[in-house]
């Protein structure tokens, strides 16, 4: 196995590089058209219901693939199936970027989340490879948090801040140069990786795909073709569970949630997402709607956020989880974010960015910059080295389900209400409380656990 005791320090920092860079291509995918989505709408003439499908058709299949993507990548070999998923994604952007209609920009964001999903869980157990247990990867650890967690954010005002100036096909131009430049470098950063071999459960790798997919439409969409999703999601969920109890080489072990850790990762995975990006969904509605920002004003407002992820994940976590459980981390991280979610129930209609947006926004980031390593380190701890890739896209899956049920959810809240700001308060306080509950959780799963 490469570490950094046989890899020089040149090299394995360029290897943190690569994979943070493609950490934040595969994150940022999610939101970077976000700002864009109103040019898109102009250029092809689109209604908000056809509209909202460019950015779930990435979503779907980005969470679809997830676990086939780990899979793949424990099979086959890591760098392999980073190298394809990164160049999938690259390619799609390519097109995606001199799409004639929206037919082909439809397909190509659903091929970028292909990519995505194969090159993440790769990704993950690379990142193991090159660093040791110990301070080492802790470290890194920090760094590819403090890039994850930042990513969507960045990604929003990125977004924002090309189609203001350059055009909305100038958002997937820029995915494509950073693709390129991370395959330009991968060979020389990342060690080659060898796949244990063994059969892919392509029967389960399908079941699994689908019902993930159906999931995440079904929480992404309304009416009947929501429950129709939601409910097919559940009948191919569970034949998948059953495949997967009965085949003797799964996709998805089931034992991994046999770890508390895993289980206490995937939850602080679904809370964040579900807190961090609900509060993403609600910003730009209360800050134009009601604050009367610009989309690059409402953008730029969410920087602080992101510099605190960042700041919090890179400098002071990584020194942290070498001296404290990751579940402690994790049990103060959810707290944070919960507190930051929940404190913006006190913004009014004519609200004060410093006084009532901010504050919300600092805490959950810190909050952000804890839990996101700390989760990271919990979903490898207590699992073999060869099952890394999985293991991670584990927590992946916990992470997209967060951000598209959970978001669906806190919308559902705030629909309850008539008047639009309380049913925002509704929903912060709702996500709020469901961090401060997970963190119990955590705390208390950890307890006499082999696995901390």
């Amino acid at each position: 196995m490469t570490s950094t005791e046989v890899m020089p320090r040149r090299r394995a920092g360029l290897a943190l590089g690569v994979l943070a860079g493609a950490l934040a291509l595969d994150v940022s995918g999610l939101g970077v058209l976000n700002a864009a989505l109103p040019a898109v709408g102009k250029r092809f003439n689109l209604d908000d219901t056809t509209l909202q499908w460019v950015m779930i058709a990435y979503a779907v299949t980005f969470a679809g693939f997830l676990l086939v993507g780990g899979r793949l990548a424990d099979v086959f070999g890591r760098r392999r199936v980073f190298e394809f998923g990164i160049a999938l994604f690259t390619v799609a952007a390519l097109v995606g970027a001199v799409a004639p209609d929206i037919g082909w920009l439809l397909g190509a964001r659903a091929v970028q989340g292909i990519g995505a999903a194969l090159s993440g869980p790769a990704a993950l157990a690379l990142l193991t490879e090159v660093f040791p247990a110990g301070p080492a990867r802790n470290r890194a650890l920090g760094v590819y948090a403090a890039v994850g967690a930042a990513s969507f954010s960045g990604g929003v005002l990125l977004g924002g801040v090309l189609t203001q100036f350059l055009g909305w096909r100038s958002v997937l131009w820029f995915s494509v140069v950073v693709g390129v430049t991370v395959l330009a470098v991968t060979r020389a950063g990342l060690p080659a990786g060898v796949g244990r071999g063994g059969r892919l459960d392509l029967p389960g790798a399908i079941l699994g795909t689908i019902g993930l997919a159906l999931l995440v439409v079904g929480a992404s969409t309304g009416g009947m073709l929501a429950g129709a999703s939601l409910c097919l999601a559940v009948v191919f969920l569970l034949l998948f569970v059953v495949r997967e109890g009965r085949t003797a080489d799964p996709a998805l072990p089931l034992d991994l949630f046999r770890v508390t850790s895993v289980r206490s990762a995937s939850l602080a995975a679904f809370l964040q997402y579900m807190a961090s990006v609900g509060m993403l969904f609600f910003a730009p509605l209360y800050m134009q709607g009601m604050l009367n920002y610009s989309p690059l004003e409402s953008g730029l407002a969410l920087v602080p956020m992101s510099a605190c992820v960042f700041l919090t994940a890179n400098f002071v976590t990584g020194r942290l989880l070498t001296k404290y459980a990751p579940r402690t981390l994790m049990t103060v991280g959810l707290v944070l974010i919960g507190a930051g979610t929940a404190l913006w129930i006190t913004t009014p209609h004519e609200g004060d960015y410093l006084l009532h947006v901010l504050p919300g926004m600092v805490l959950s980031g810190i909050g952000q910059g804890l839990n996101f390593p700390a989760m990271t380190s919990a979903a490898l701890s207590g699992i073999e080295p060869e099952r890394h890739a999985v293991a991670g896209a584990v927590n992946v899956v916990a992470q997209q389900i967060g951000a598209s049920i959970g978001v669906a959810v806190m919308v559902l809240i705030a629909a309850t209400s008539d008047d639009r700001l309380s049913g925002y308060h509704l929903a912060y306080l709702a996500a709020g409380a469901g961090c401060v509950l997970g963190a119990v959780i955590v705390a208390m799963a950890g307890r006499g656990a082999s696995t901390a």
